[in-house]
């Protein structure tokens, strides 16, 4: 993950610049862009990471959902059934994942 590029463009999305790989000190400002400041630069990569380490579940659980049409073939047939409750098969399929990746 390019953690330098998503916290320059989360500090200013038209920012326009050049870097070396992940080095902080290497940056080139680009037509005019106001430069960010190291510090704040740091410290919002650090915030991306945070996030990005407290989102782990949803990532989790995206790669298990089955697929729409499959969640919505349950879901009808759940309907059809009058187990739109506890009981139905979509809701414990979903149930399943998020009891799996709970969120912390």
């Amino acid at each position: 993950m390019n953690w330098l590029f998503k916290a320059i463009k989360a500090i200013n999305e038209n920012a326009e610049f050049k870097f070396d790989e992940q080095d902080i000190d290497s940056i080139e400002w680009l037509n005019g862009t106001t430069p960010i400041a190291k510090s704040d630069l740091e410290t919002k990569i650090a915030e991306l990471k945070t996030t990005y380490d407290n989102d782990k579940y949803k990532r989790d659980r995206r790669t298990e959902y089955p697929y729409f049409g499959e969640q919505l073939d349950k879901l009808y047939h759940d309907i059809t059934a009058g187990k739109l409750d506890a009981t139905g098969e979509w809701y414990k399929s979903i149930k399943a994942i998020k009891d799996k990746y709970p969120k912390e």
